[in-house]
């Protein structure tokens, strides 16, 4: 089973940049999509609802904000979409779909704005997604979680640490929710398998050509809980590949 996950920084600006072709290239059994930015009614058949796929869509209420996308393969046995919480809900942020072996959470988690105004509400949707998870967990479910974090957790998931301890993405407080949620038992797949692997980013700010000289960011995450980890292939970060100020990743199953 395959899973992808990525940031697309626009669903419609991604499709005039080879998304569909991706896409299909990729042929994975589920994609998870981050800052769609559009409602279904604002896309062609071929995003909405692509060929062998079902789609759930979380979106914003603000218009060109946010949304979470989900594309799968196979039909969820249960989708819901947002947390339950309306002041999260209202931005698209979360869906959660119930497959026969695990459950999934596909995210798109705040940025704390560069003013840090929006640290608060980012640390406080931080909370409530964790004590959905554990929720979740509690019922004897296997849980994936993925997204855009927004986060980078340890010095080595980016290039310039040490230039970025007061930037949001690398607060204190923002990466002790990330210890938080590893000493709770989820697992960071990618580091898990790659302890001591450097300079592989998820994030590239637009400026100074940072993708060209990879001063980047690993923020876009793929957790999983302990039961899940003998059934991993593989986790891969494609940082070759374009069409957003993000890349995507993938975790395999067998």
């Amino acid at each position: 089973m395959k899973l992808y996950n990525w940031n697309v920084n626009g669903i419609r600006a991604a499709q005039k940049k080879g998304f569909l072709d991706w896409f299909a290239a990729v042929d994975a059994d589920i994609v998870c999509l981050q800052e769609t930015k559009a409602s279904p009614d604002q896309l062609d058949d071929e995003l909405r609802q692509p060929v062998g796929y079902y789609s759930f869509w979380a979106v914003a209420e603000k218009k060109g904000y946010s949304g979470v996308v989900l594309y799968s393969k196979l039909e969820p046995n249960n989708v819901q979409i947002g947390l339950g919480i309306a002041e999260y809900d209202s931005e698209g942020r979360t869906i959660v779909a119930e497959y026969d072996d695990f459950v999934l959470l596909t995210a798109y988690f705040p940025n704390g704005s560069r003013d840090h105004s929006r640290v608060p509400f980012k640390l406080a949707y931080y909370d409530a997604f964790l004590a959905y998870c554990n929720d979740v967990r509690g019922t004897g479910k296997s849980v994936i979680f993925c997204g855009d974090v927004n986060t980078a957790h340890k010095e080595i998931d980016l290039a310039r640490p040490k230039e970025n301890r007061k930037t949001t993405g690398f607060l204190p407080e923002e990466c002790a929710w990330l210890d938080q949620v590893v000493e709770q038992g989820y697992i960071d797949i990618f580091r898990d398998l790659n302890p001591g692997l450097e300079s592989v980013y998820t994030w590239w700010p637009y400026w100074s050509n940072s993708r060209e000289r990879n001063v980047g960011w690993r923020i876009d995450y793929f957790f999983i809980t302990p039961d899940l980890r003998e059934r991993v292939v593989t986790t891969e970060i494609h940082m070759d590949v374009m069409g957003s100020d993000h890349c995507p990743i993938s975790l395999t199953l067998a």
